[in-house]
Formats: structure tokens, sequence, C-alpha cells
């Protein structure tokens, strides 16, 4: 979830369709944190490796998801929840003719229904990347990966924020089942992503 992530969209061409879609139904429903396009094509390269099934939490309209779907392997399934219910419906409503694609309506624990995935991102609101993190060894394949977005980029060890230490952010760069980096994609943007240890 990132603020003003829809507008980010203005302008942009060369987009696959179905992104430029769900970026419709955001500016429709007036939904303004869709992933950026920065974090989007970090979930396409992402996406395109997994082999068997990728999750998702916060659907939004489908943004992210679009990224996804656009680079996946045939077959590989896919399963978003979202805790809105017009969101979850607009973008079921949207991706309905997209074979392998579930979009769940409920809190992020629901992702733990299907699953073990290969590729999880944890997004969008809910606990699920913070005080109450999503459990890799739970929903992630051996070496699965795990991505949690929206951080502003690292100045310093260890991380602050307010000048206190970045918990959430800690909690899955220092998580003991993960082997886990900081990947910079903007100015003022950053994701971590983490690989499940054996």
């Amino acid at each position: 979830m990132s603020i003003a992530g829809t507008d980010a969209y203005a302008g942009l061409t060369g987009l696959p369709d179905l992104v430029v879609e769900a970026v419709d139904l955001a500016r429709q429903l007036g939904f303004r944190f869709s992933c950026r396009p920065e974090q989007g094509r970090l979930l396409h390269a992402l996406a395109a490796g997994a082999l068997e099934s990728i999750g998702e939490t916060g659907t939004g309209c489908g943004v992210g998801l679009a990224w996804m779907i656009a680079a996946r392997r045939p077959g590989v399934l896919i399963t978003s929840v979202e805790r809105d219910e017009q969101r979850a419906t607009e973008a079921a409503k949207l991706f309905a003719g997209v074979p392998d694609v579930e979009i769940l309506y409920g809190d992020w624990t629901r992702i733990y229904e299907r699953g073990p995935y290969d590729l999880l991102v944890v997004d969008g609101g809910g606990n699920g990347k913070k005080t109450s993190p999503a459990d890799p060894q739970r929903v992630l394949r051996a070496a699965g990966r795990i991505v949690i977005d929206d951080f502003t980029p690292m100045t310093q060890w260890p991380p602050l924020i307010g000048g206190q230490p970045d918990t959430a952010r800690l909690a899955w760069l220092e998580h003991p089942a993960l082997l886990s980096t900081e990947v910079q994609l903007a100015e003022d943007l950053a994701t971590i992503i983490g690989t499940r240890r054996p």
C-alpha cells in the first residue's frame, strides 16, 4: 500500500494491459494506495520465478496482482486477500476471466488457507507485516520468497523511525527463518525481500 501510488501511474505507457485496467479500477473507486510502478516491476520479476503458487495480502484494486499475473508461468495459482469488501468484490470481477486467480475477502490471515507459497507479497492494511507478522515457516515453501514493501530506504544501522528502533523492519531483516535484504526501488521507496531458509 503506497500513499498516492495510484497517482504514480499518470502518464506512464507500455504497462501490461491488466495493470492499466486495475489502475483504472482504483481511480474509479477513489483508491489512492495502489503499489507504485517501481514495486510493480519488482513483483513482475519475482512472480516469473514462482513454480506453483503466489500469495498476496492486501489486494486493493489489484494493481500489484496484475503485475504478477502478467509475468507468472502458466498454471501458477495466485491467491490474494483483501479486507475491504467492496474492493474484494470489484477486484474479483476484474480478474474473473483470468485462470488460476482467487480473491478472498477477509483479514490477511486468510492467506494461510492456501499455500504454502513460492512467493508471498505482504501488503495492505492489517498487521501481516507489522505487529503480528506472517509466519514464513507456515506460509512459504523452503526457499520461498516473502516481499514486504513500503519502507523508506535505510540510512543507518540499526534502522530508526521517529528516533526509535524500527521494529517492523528489524523483525523481517533479522527473522531467524529468513535470509533477508532491503532493496531500494526509488529515492523514497524500499522493499524487504526474504528467502526462507531450509
